[in-house]
């Protein structure tokens, strides 16, 4: 891979669509792709697709196309996807219950290795097999087990105080599911969710003429 020069957030978002469509191509046993047919198989223009992994170095070859396998694989690692990374929720209401139980993460090498609430009659639950703890201890928790990341599921008006919380005990990225931006470090990695936003944009594609 080439060295990597700043790309953009639009690119980066592409990624796991692509990595996506290849494995299920590989699931299907193709061996290779032309730029055309991903085009015609995932919806983007075949410039876009070739401009897009140019930015990594290229991964095809002319009047072959693209190694299904191969080209998921450098996807995988240019996304961190080939290796694993433990991670912590604090939030244990519903939304937080929901990605504890969500075996896809586990499967996809992010691993659940604690959960915190600061809700009395929830602390001591098991979810997913994961006992609820104080999220008083969250700090030295993370500390001694190197967590990677963090998952915040919780309410608006705490959403900072925890992310400044996580990023002081040494996670590197943060996924925030609260209703509001909040701010990182500059080495500390933020992906802020907003549900709404995407029910937003659903409701303008049904309505738009």
């Amino acid at each position: 891979m080439k060295k990597q020069a700043k790309i953009s957030n639009a690119v980066i978002k592409r990624l796991p669509r692509y990595r996506r469509y290849l494995n299920e191509l590989r699931k299907k046993g193709v061996d290779k792709i032309s730029s055309n047919e991903f085009s015609s198989l995932i919806g983007y223009t075949a410039s876009q697709i070739r401009q897009d992994l140019n930015n990594f170095g290229g991964f095809g070859q002319q009047g072959y196309g693209y190694s299904v396998d191969g080209l998921y694989n450098e996807i995988s690692a240019i996304l961190g996807l080939d290796r694993q990374y433990k991670m912590v929720i604090v939030g244990a209401g519903n939304l937080g219950q929901a990605i504890a139980n969500h075996t896809y993460y586990y499967k996809a090498g992010f691993v659940v290795c604690g959960i915190f609430e600061i809700n009395p009659r929830l602390i001591g639950i098991r979810i997913n097999d994961i006992e609820v703890m104080d999220y008083e201890n969250v700090v030295e928790f993370v500390e001694e087990h190197d967590v990677d990341i963090g998952i915040i599921c919780t309410t608006k008006d705490a959403a900072q105080e925890v992310a400044d919380k996580l990023c002081f005990a040494g996670v590197r990225g943060l996924w925030n599911f609260a209703p509001v931006d909040i701010e990182t470090p500059n080495h500390v990695a933020i992906e802020n969710v907003h549900l709404s936003d995407s029910l937003h944009s659903l409701a303008y594609h049904m309505n738009r003429e």
